[in-house]
């Protein structure tokens, strides 16, 4: 395929709006939500961090330079944006030394907020979400028309797309994951190659979600579907004769799922595993590839509820979006639901699935 990523469909219809994302780093304001406290004691230091137009490996590199560790001893839950002011946690392995004097640090793009002692080293995609608040500049029609498309997007959330990022600069991972899993390049990098089997499996989901929006089913249940309990990895396959599945599915309380391809059985069946079945059989080389690299196979959220979504209009070509996320949601696969925004596209969480 091209270096271009496929338009996939949009469930909110058609956007006509376009606005700028990311004038400063400020317009893009991220908050990390661990979903738990420091222990209050052990061998690591929980940092609370506030960065400004830096990136979370760099802040990591600079907090294991000024404490005179490793830059891998450095753990963080998430992949926050650069171009953007976000608050995030660390942890530095400090046992049998004195406290750092965090606030000594001379960077200038970030600061310490708090620290506190905690028992365990912090892991990739071990938070609870993300809370964003994001302006939107250069409206290309008034602001005000787009509050009934907020207001249908609180009501019905997004579809769950992996966002641009995950695929690369103009989708560029697609074209060397498949030169890797059908081409049979080489490739050596253990962090290069997860980043192309990610992309190529999050192409395949959002292939299959896109079929389904198409189809106007994509937050409806169908015969033989699989679904995953809101804020859970947890699935089960679903029962016709349960007659509160429909009832859960409108309050949120579950949601249809999509495959993440590898090897085992998919757990759908009927309708469902027959559309995806349509989707797989036009990357059956790409899958097959992924079978064969080990990945075993998995389900992801079809449906993605935008929590705690608010709005303000400071004039008439400005909008400001406020809204929480789960690990492993994006946050430009809510915004191409309202318009189609210029400016970078860099996002948050590239750590899951």
């Amino acid at each position: 395929m091209s270096g271009d990523l496929p338009d996939w469909a949009r469930a909110h219809g058609v956007v006509t709006a376009r606005g700028r994302l990311k004038s400063t780093p400020e317009d893009f304001r991220v908050e990390e939500e661990l979903g738990f406290v420091a222990d209050g004691d052990g061998p690591h230091a929980l940092l609370t961090v506030e960065k400004r137009g830096a990136n979370t490996r760099w802040v990591a590199a600079e907090l294991a330079r000024h404490t005179g560790i490793a830059p891998r001893d450095v753990g963080y839950a998430g992949l926050k944006d650069r171009q953007a002011v976000t608050v995030q946690h660390f942890t530095v392995p400090i046992e049998g030394r004195p406290e750092p004097d965090w606030q000594a640090l001379p960077a200038g793009e970030f600061r310490v907020i708090r620290a506190a002692r905690h028992r365990r080293k912090l892991k990739i995609g071990a938070l609870k979400g993300n809370r964003f608040r994001i302006l939107l500049r250069e409206l290309s029609q008034p602001a005000e028309t787009l509050l009934p498309r907020l207001a249908d997007i609180r009501a019905r959330g997004v579809p769950n797309y992996f966002g641009p990022q995950r695929f690369g600069r103009d989708g560029g991972n697609i074209q060397k994951a498949e030169a890797m899993l059908v081409g049979g390049r080489r490739i050596h990098d253990r962090r290069l190659r997860s980043i192309l089997l990610s992309a190529a499996r999050s192409l395949i989901f959002n292939d299959s979600l896109s079929a389904r929006v198409d189809a106007g089913n994509w937050d409806k249940l169908l015969p033989g579907e699989v679904l995953m309990l809101d804020g859970s990895r947890s699935v089960f396959k679903s029962d016709p004769a349960d007659t509160t599945l429909e009832q859960r599915l409108a309050e949120n309380d579950v949601h249809p799922t999509g495959p993440l391809w590898g090897r085992g059985e998919t757990g759908a069946a009927d309708a469902a595993l027959a559309l995806e079945a349509q989707v797989i059989g036009s990357h059956a080389a790409l899958a097959q590839g992924l079978e064969k690299a080990g990945l075993a196979a998995a389900r992801r959220a079809l449906r993605l509820p935008v929590r705690e979504l608010s709005w303000e209009v400071p004039d008439a070509h400005t909008l400001t979006v406020s809204f929480f996320l789960p690990a492993g949601a994006y946050a430009t696969t809510v915004l191409r639901e309202l318009l189609d925004t210029e400016g970078e596209l860099e996002d948050t969480d590239a750590n899951e699935d």
